[in-house]
């Protein structure tokens, strides 16, 4: 009896599933937020809706306004459960090389096509697509396990040029940190370590006081 070959997409879809979202009965949350940055600090309100739109309240520095903003986004961005035919039903997947860590390529055909993945113990970990006119590459080093799902803990991003394949600004290195505030997993904070002309430009966003929105 031989044993039959899982299929690229079936192996995809298993880490793509496996991956901790908030569910359609999600409340949303308020949180009070810190945010430091190259000795400065910042103090405001975020608010997620239920339909995972971000608010920054409080906060009158434009830039750091916005900083916070951005990260409220990608949080909420990141929990939006959608199936997998939503996200990738216009996507082909083929097996690419094998990493000596067992991490397996996975290369993207379709609409997709020119993006890669690497997926390892049935979660993505690493993801190189094309957003936006640039290139960008996430690795992860390390993840929380919610027992509903895995959350990056430790990961880094770099960007480059699609065209001529140059770098544009520096790697970043990230920590995600998590609480559980009812049945959620909510971050509560994000360091992100960004090389700024060979020297380490620190942003830390503190979430405290995070609380549900009652229905």
């Amino acid at each position: 009896m031989t044993a039959t070959q899982v299929s690229a997409q079936e192996l995809f879809r298993a880490a793509y599933e496996n991956r901790y979202t908030w569910d359609q009965d999600f409340p949303g949350y308020t949180a009070d937020i810190t945010y430091k940055y190259d000795g400065k600090e910042y103090q405001g309100q975020v608010k997620i809706s239920a339909n995972l739109k971000a608010e920054v309240l409080g906060v009158t520095d434009e830039e750091a306004q916005k900083a916070i903003h951005g990260q409220a986004w990608e949080i909420a961005v990141h929990r939006v459960r959608r199936t997998f035919e939503q996200t990738h039903g216009e996507n082909s997947f083929r097996y690419g090389a094998t990493d000596a860590d067992g991490a397996v390529e996975i290369l993207m055909g379709g609409k997709a096509e020119g993006d890669k993945y690497k997926l390892r113990n049935n979660e993505v970990s690493l993801v190189h697509r094309h957003i936006h006119g640039v290139v960008v590459t996430i690795n992860t080093f390390s993840s929380h396990q919610t027992g509903e799902g895995y959350l990056s803990h430790t990961y880094d991003s770099v960007y480059h040029d699609p065209k001529t394949g140059e770098q544009k600004g520096g790697k970043s290195d990230f920590v995600d940190e998590y609480e559980k505030v009812g049945k959620y997993y909510i971050l509560n904070r994000r360091e992100i370590t960004t090389d700024v002309d060979g020297k380490p430009s620190v942003q830390e966003f503190i979430f405290s006081n995070i609380k549900l929105i009652e229905n």
